[in-house]
C-alpha cells in the first residue's frame, strides 16, 4: 500500500495539491524504501544510492513523503533516521509545501506523539522570518497543544524550537511568552512563571530570555557570551540578581511527572535556563556578583536536603564556579571555601580545588595559604561584633540594640537592612571556618608564628576559634594564645608565657602526641578557666594501633558489626568528607546491598570502610528501595590500588579516620535507641567503652565535683552511678541507657532538652556528655519526676 493510499477519505483532496511527478517520486519511495510490514524503512545505503542526482524538489518530496509515512507508523525507530536526516537538510520549501507539511503532522490519527513526528515540519519554518510564519501560527499552537499532553515531552529538542518560536509570536502578551519558554516542570519554575512571568517577557527581556535557554553545553561560547553583552540590560541585571536570590533559597520538593510523586529540584529546562543567567553574570561588575554565585553554587551543589554525596543540580553548581574561575582573583575565594566545608559532591570539589589551585598559582601562595589569607573581616572588631547605630550584630549571627534581643521599630530599617544581611553572611562563612580550622588540626598543617597571629588570632572571624586553641612550636613549649602590648603569647596550665619569633615554626597541639600527664593537665585546666573549644582539641580522641589491627595487618575490625541508623550515618559521614555510601535493595536508584565509604586523606592515602545490609534488612524496610539499617565492616588505607598495613600509615592519619568511625558508630548506632532490644542493642548499649566514650568519662571525672549532684554521683568503669531518692541509677557513658539497681532493671527515658546548663569544654558531636548529664541531674531528684512513663517504670 503507498502512502497516499492511507489517507482516509476527507484528506483524499490532498492529491489535488500535488503534480504528476510528485506522485510518481511518491512511488518509487514506496516501493524502494518502505518494507512489506509498512512500519519499516530500508538502510540508509539504500537512501543514498536511490537520490543520486536529486535535485533539491526531490529531497524536499521525499521529506513531504517521509511525513506523510508518520500517519502510520508514528515515527517508529527504525524510520528516525531518515526522518532526522531529512529533517537536517537546508530545503527552500514553498508557502504550500509548508502549509501541507503542517496540516499532514497535525491530522495524525488520536494517539500519543513523538518528538521525531515534529522536527521536518519544524525545520521547514524556523529559519523564517516570524512574519512569514504568522498564517501558521493555528498549526504551531495545535502542535504545542498536542507536545504538551505527552507526558516528558519537555527534553524533546522540536519541543524546544517550536517554544522559542512561538515566544516571539506571543511578545505582545508578556506572561504568555514566558510560559512558553519555561515549561512547568518543577517547583523553580513555576515561581518564575508565577512570580516573574510578565517580566521575563518584556521587550526588553524577551530577546534574553531566549538567547539564556540555549545554555544547553557546560561552557558558553564566545559567540553566546558576546550574544548576551549585546541583550543586556540594567532591567535585566535587576532580574538576574533577584532570580538567583530566589534560587539560593528555593528547596526540591514532590513534583508529579506524569506518573507519580518524585522529589524534585530543577528539570533540564529549568536549569539550562538558569545556567544562562549565570554566564550573563560574567559580564555584570557589580559587587554582588561573586557573593551571589558563590550562594548558588552551595545551594545547587549539595545534596537533596541539604546534605549527602550528590548535587541538587550539578549542571548550574558548575556553572556558577566556572564563572568564578573565570573572575578568578583572590575575591572569589571565600564563596569556594564555603562550598568546599558544605559540598560533598566529588567532581565539584575537584573543580573548586582546581579553580583554586589557579589562583594559588598565580599569588604564589598554595592553595591552603590562599583560604586563610582571603577570609573577610566583615567589617567586624577585634572581639567579633560590629555596632552602628545601637545595632550590635555577632558572629553567631545574633542582633541586639543597646544589649537588648528586641529591637524597637523605631531604628533605621535600611541600618537593620544592612545588619541582617551581615547576619545572613556571617551565618555561612563562621561554619566553613570551623570546619578549616579543625581540618588543619586533623592534618598537622604548621605556620610561622607571624602568619598565625596575622590570619588567625587577629582575625575577627578566624580568631574566635584560633584564641581557645592550644598552639605549640616546634619541639617547643605549647600555650594558649594571650593577647599582650606588641603582639601575643602562649601561656601554659602553670602560667609560664613565651613570646615565639615572628618566624617560628608552630602547630595546633594535638593530643596524640603528647604525654598522658601533659595532656590530663591541659583538661584540667580548661575546666578550671571555663574556656569551651570551638571542637575537641584537648578533650580529642586518640586512635593507637591495638594487638588485634596488628594482627590483621591490613584492616581494622575495631568499628566493624555494628548496625547503624543508614541514613543518619551517611550523612554524617559525607559531613566529615567521606563517599561512596550508596546502600539499597537491588534497585538502581537505592543502590546495591554493599558499598564502600572512602575519604581521601594526607599524603596520598584513601580511607575505605565497607558497609552492607544484613539479612533482614529487606523484610524490615517493607520491601521498598530505601535501606534503613546497615552493617559496619572492614576500614583499610589505599594509595592508588595498593593497600597500605596499618602500621605504615602515620599515627595522625590513622587516628583522625578511626575518629571518624568512632563518631559514627557512636551517633548513629542502634544500641542508642532508647526503647532498642536484641542481642546489638544489649551489647553496644551497655557493653565497652569505645575511645569517645573514654573521653566523655574522662570529661566527667573533671566535671563531677563541681555539679550541685557531685554528692550523688559517682564513676565505675563504664557508667555514671547517680543515687536518687527513690533508686540508684547506673547510667552507661557509650549510650546513655540506664540500669536500675539493685537488680538492673532498664529505665526506658528518651532524651529532651534539659534546662540545666553545665560548661562543657567542647562542642560534642552527638551530644551524648549533655545527655548523660541531663538524665542525671533528673534522676538524682527522682522523686520530683512526673512523667507517668518514667514514674511507671520506677515503681516496679
Amino acid at each position: 500500500m503507498g502512502v497516499l493510499d492511507g489517507l482516509p477519505p476527507e484528506l483524499r483532496g490532498w492529491l489535488d495539491e500535488l503534480d504528476e511527478a510528485a506522485l510518481a517520486h511518491f512511488r518509487r519511495l514506496d516501493s524502494s524504501l518502505r518494507h512489506r510490514d509498512e512500519h519499516h524503512f530500508a538502510d540508509e545505503s539504500r537512501l543514498k544510492e536511490l537520490s543520486a542526482g536529486w535535485d533539491e524538489t526531490a529531497w524536499r518530496w521525499t521529506a513531504l513523503w517521509a511525513q506523510l509515512v508518520t500517519r502510520t507508523t508514528d515515527g517508529s525507530i527504525a524510520g528516525e533516521t531518515l526522518l532526522t536526516r531529512l529533517a537536517q537538510r537546508k530545503l527552500r520549501w514553498t508557502p504550500q509545501e509548508r502549509e501541507l507539511l503542517w496540516r499532514t503532522t497535525l491530522s495524525r490519527p488520536s494517539r500519543p506523539g513523538k518528538d521525531i513526528v515534529y522536527r521536518i515540519p519544524i525545520s521547514a519554518i524556523k529559519e523564517l522570518p516570524a512574519s512569514e510564519r504568522e498564517h501558521l501560527l493555528p498549526h504551531l499552537m495545535q502542535a504545542r497543544r498536542e507536545i504538551e499532553a505527552v507526558t516528558h515531552s519537555a527534553d524533546w529538542p522540536s519541543r524546544r524550537v517550536l517554544d522559542d518560536l512561538l515566544a516571539e509570536h506571543l511578545a505582545g502578551d508578556p506572561a504568555e511568552a514566558t510560559r512558553s519558554l519555561v515549561p512547568e516542570c518543577d517547583g523553580f519554575a513555576v515561581l518564575l512563571r508565577e512570580d516573574y512571568g510578565k517580566r521575563l517577557g518584556e521587550a526588553d527581556i524577551l530577546p534574553l530570555l531566549r538567547h539564556w535557554v540555549t545554555a544547553t553545553s557546560a561552557n558558553p561560547a564566545p559567540k553566546w557570551t558576546a550574544r548576551a553583552g549585546e541583550l543586556l540590560t540594567p532591567h535585566a541585571v535587576e532580574l538576574v540578581r533577584e532570580i538567583l536570590g530566589r534560587l539560593t533559597a528555593y528547596r526540591e520538593s514532590p513534583w508529579h511527572n506524569g506518573y507519580r510523586d518524585v522529589v524534585t529540584y530543577l528539570h533540564g529546562r529549568t536549569a539550562e535556563l538558569v545556567r544562562g543567567m549565570i554566564w550573563t553574570c560574567e559580564l555584570i561588575d557589580e559587587p554582588w556578583v561573586i557573593g551571589l554565585l558563590g550562594d548558588v553554587a552551595l545551594a545547587t551543589g549539595t545534596g537533596i536536603g541539604g546534605s549527602g554525596p550528590n548535587s541538587r543540580s550539578e549542571r548550574v553548581a558548575n556553572a556558577a564556579l566556572g564563572v568564578l574561575a573565570r573572575r578568578g582573583g583572590t575575591e572569589v575565594v571565600a564563596p569556594l571555601a564555603r562550598v568546599q566545608a558544605k559540598v560533598r559532591k566529588k567532581s565539584i570539589l575537584a573543580k573548586v580545588q582546581r579553580i583554586l589551585e589557579a589562583i594559588a598559582v598565580q599569588t604564589g601562595l598554595s592553595p591552603e595559604q590562599l583560604l586563610e589569607r582571603t577570609v573577610p573581616t566583615f567589617g567586624l572588631g577585634h572581639d567579633g561584633t560590629r555596632t552602628a547605630d545601637g545595632l550590635t550584630v555577632s558572629l553567631t549571627g545574633a542582633i541586639t540594640y543597646n544589649g537588648r534581643k528586641t529591637i524597637p521599630k523605631s531604628v533605621d530599617r535600611e541600618s537593620l537592612a544592612e545588619f541582617r544581611a551581615l547576619a545572613k553572611e556571617l551565618k555561612k562563612a563562621v561554619p566553613a571556618e570551623r570546619f578549616r580550622v579543625e581540618r588543619a588540626l586533623s592534618t598537622g598543617r604548621g605556620w610561622t608564628w607571624g602568619e598565625v597571629c596575622e590570619f588567625y588570632l587577629d582575625h575577627p572571624v578566624t580568631g574566635a576559634f584560633a584564641r581557645t586553641l592550644i598552639w605549640e612550636l616546634a619541639e617547643g613549649p605549647a600555650g594558649l594564645p594571650v593577647r599582650v602590648e606588641g603582639g601575643w603569647e602562649l601561656a601554659d596550665p602553670a602560667g609560664h608565657r613565651v613570646r615565639p619569633r615572628q618566624d617560628a615554626s608552630v602547630r595546633m597541639w594535638h593530643p596524640l602526641s603528647h604525654p598522658a600527664d601533659e595532656v590530663r593537665a591541659w583538661r584540667d585546666h580548661l575546666l578550671e578557666i571555663g574556656l569551651r573549644q570551638p571542637f575537641k582539641q584537648a578533650f580529642r580522641e586518640v586512635y593507637l594501633l591495638t594487638p588485634a589491627e596488628e594482627e590483621t595487618r591490613d584492616h581494622s575490625r575495631r568499628f566493624a558489626g555494628h548496625l547503624l541508623r543508614y541514613g543518619q550515618a551517611k550523612a554524617l559521614l559525607t559531613e566529615r568528607g567521606w563517599t561512596g555510601l550508596t546502600l539499597g535493595h537491588w534497585d538502581p536508584a537505592g543502590g546495591s546491598g554493599f558499598c564502600e565509604a572512602t575519604k581521601e586523606l594526607p599524603g596520598g592515602l584513601t580511607a575505605t570502610w565497607g558497609f552492607h545490609l544484613d539479612e533482614h534488612a529487606y523484610e524490615r524496610d517493607g520491601y521498598g528501595a530505601t535501606a534503613s539499617i546497615c552493617v559496619s565492616g572492614d576500614l583499610r588505607f589505599h594509595t592508588g590500588t595498593s593497600p597500605v598495613p596499618l602500621a605504615e600509615v602515620p599515627p595522625l592519619v590513622l587516628s583522625e579516620a578511626l575518629r571518624d568511625a568512632d563518631l559514627a558508630v557512636g551517633v548513629t548506632s542502634t544500641g542508642l535507641d532508647p526503647e532498642g532490644h536484641g542481642d546489638y542493642w544489649q551489647s553496644y548499649g551497655f557493653g565497652d567503652l569505645t575511645e569517645s566514650a573514654q573521653v566523655r568519662r574522662d570529661a566527667l571525672s573533671r566535671l563531677l565535683p563541681r555539679l550541685a549532684i557531685a554528692d550523688r554521683c559517682s564513676l565505675a568503669d563504664r557508667f555514671l552511678r547517680v543515687r536518687g531518692d527513690l533508686r540508684t541509677y547506673k547510667i552507661h557513658l557509650g549510650s546513655g541507657n540506664i540500669l536500675m539497681e539493685p537488680n538492673d532493671a532498664y529505665l526506658c527515658i528518651v532524651p529532651r532538652n534539659s534546662g540545666d546548663q553545665v560548661f562543657l569544654p567542647f562542642e560534642e558531636d552527638g551530644g551524648m556528655l549533655s545527655i548523660v548529664l541531663s538524665k542525671a541531674f533528673l534522676l538524682a531528684a527522682d522523686t520530683t519526676i512526673t512523667d507517668p512513663s518514667i514514674t511507671r517504670q520506677l515503681h516496679l
